[in-house]
């Protein structure tokens, strides 16, 4: 009994110390985590984190934010990969701990240049948001004073003698309404965005702020701190960069990508030479589309576009012998003979099957790696069109594959947003005439692989009917395991060894 109530102090006293480490289930991260946890567990909330924000910038795109299918898709997906979702029981201790040291880790992966920062802010931000607005306003109170915004609400005297200016300057707000709502006297610098809007009374440099615009200033000043915190975390990137153990893993994390691997050992032999052309009108993305036609326009590619289209069609099953035959009949018709193939490009396919060099099964590149890495030059077609193209050569293209004037608004919207795997998602929608794909597009071979299924009624390509439960098996399998592991699971093989790849690739 005494070691028991000994082993109950203790754990008072620990419960002790987690409540006044995480007092509430919302921070605005200004405090760096310092205990040390392993690599794994670095890992595991840095992926979990990174398929939460890439959840909120789906959701964001493709519903109304605020609205209750936005709330309860994004609730579903905090429990689920157990991050804070509401104002939970004080046992909720991991879920927040996780919360924090998982937020500074992405600061670190997504801190290393403006495109990634800005992405990183505005995913960070709507998930604020919706986790402020689900707080009670109690604790929205408790919440404000731990983080120093604590603001006065004006009395019933105060409100009663402004209520007419109240209901004229406040939008949507009458006589009735003031009377019923809180109101807060705000700093005028506090509420710059909400003045600049119109949207609230200002009476001797305060502005008047009703309760359920108190998230704005709230926002702002998250945006503010968080802003000013990734710029200067990219200042102390040399001295991250220094860790060979981190800057790998921190490198994979702004490319990451989280899906199944679509490797040639699951596919081999699901298609035809003679098919290629067909597919890639049908089933092909945009960016792969692309490759192909300007391959069969000029019989050449250079070795950017060598590499992303060769990978993708080893994903979608082409044999080693079946792709030499296909570069090199193409590549004869151009300016190379038979013998230069043999001698300079043929070498090459082997080695990114894994028959040459290193031995490495290169594996096809993901959406994110396209979009991040190696962006096109004059004369390359490789890249992703969403985020390298010009937006009137887009839209010229996009028009040429029939698609409606409002489809071609609905993808230069999401590309001026710089929403890029959204822009391809929209695309493959209008192409295939469907209102929602019901996923989140992260691969080319994804894109070909549910074209495919949806274009065969739920069914593969013939050639594979008799292994396709395995074959699905065998995906889901690998995504549960990248689900549960690092970030690197399904690349990682090929991104430390491209380097010897892309060598090989270099004659023009």
């Amino acid at each position: 009994m005494e070691f028991s109530s000994r082993a109950r102090l203790r754990h008072a006293r620990l419960a002790g110390d987690r409540r006044e480490q995480y007092p509430h289930s919302l921070q605005f991260y200004l405090e760096p985590p310092v205990e040390s946890i392993s690599l794994v567990e670095f890992e595991s909330f840095a992926v979990d984190r990174l398929k939460l924000l890439k959840v909120v910038e789906n959701l964001g795109v493709n519903h109304v934010r605020g609205t209750d299918v936005y709330k309860a898709k994004l609730e579903v997906e905090l429990r689920k990969l157990k991050f804070p979702y509401r104002a939970l029981a004080e046992g909720d201790y991991e879920a927040r701990r996780k919360d924090h040291i998982s937020h500074f880790i992405l600061r670190l992966a997504y801190c290393q240049s403006e495109d990634l920062r800005r992405w990183f802010l505005q995913q960070e931000m709507d998930l604020f948001r919706y986790r402020f607005n689900e707080l009670t306003e109690n604790l929205m109170q408790k919440f404000l004073e731990h983080v120093n915004l604590s603001f006065e609400a004006i009395g019933e005297d105060l409100k009663n003698e402004l209520a007419n200016e109240l209901s004229t300057s406040t939008p949507g707000f009458t006589l009735a309404k003031v009377k019923e709502q809180t109101f807060y006297k705000v700093g005028l610098a506090d509420a710059v965005d909400l003045f600049r809007a119109r949207k609230v009374f200002i009476k001797d440099g305060f502005a008047f702020v009703p309760f359920k615009e108190i998230d704005v200033i709230v926002l702002s000043n998250y945006r503010t701190k968080l802003s000013k915190a990734l710029a200067l975390t990219a200042r102390s990137l040399p001295s991250i960069q220094s860790d060979e153990r981190l800057q790998p893993l921190l490198n994979h994390l702004s490319h990451s990508y989280l899906g199944p691997d679509y490797s040639i050992q699951k596919n081999t032999g699901k298609i035809s030479l003679e098919q290629i052309d067909t597919l890639s009108v049908k089933s092909f993305p945009l960016c792969m589309r692309q490759l192909h036609r300007a391959l069969r326009d000029s019989h050449h590619l250079r070795h950017g576009g060598r590499m992303q289209y060769g990978l993708f069609l080893k994903g979608i099953g082409l044999t080693l012998e079946q792709a030499l035959e296909f570069w090199k009949k193409e590549f004869i018709r151009g300016k190379v003979d038979a013998d230069k193939f043999d001698k300079g490009y043929a070498y090459s396919i082997r080695h990114s099957y894994g028959k040459e060099g290193k031995r490495t099964d290169y594996t096809p590149y993901s959406c994110m790696k396209i979009i991040m890495s190696n962006p096109p030059s004059q004369g390359d077609y490789h890249g992703c069109p969403f985020r390298h193209s010009d937006p009137e050569l887009l839209k010229q293209k996009l028009q040429s594959y029939k698609i409606s004037p409002s489809g071609i608004t609905q993808v230069l919207e999401l590309v001026k947003g710089m929403h890029c795997q959204l822009a391809c998602q929209k695309f493959f929608e209008l192409t295939h005439d469907v209102d929602d794909i019901g996923f989140s597009l992260n691969h080319p071979n994804q894109y070909f692989t549910e074209s495919q299924k949806l274009l065969n009624g739920g069914r593969e390509l013939k050639k594979e009917f008799n292994n396709s439960g395995n074959f699905q098996q065998k995906n889901n399998s690998q995504e549960s395991i990248n689900s549960s592991s690092t970030p690197t699971s399904s690349n990682e093989k090929a991104d430390t060894e491209l380097e010897g790849l892309e060598a090989y690739f270099t004659e023009d």
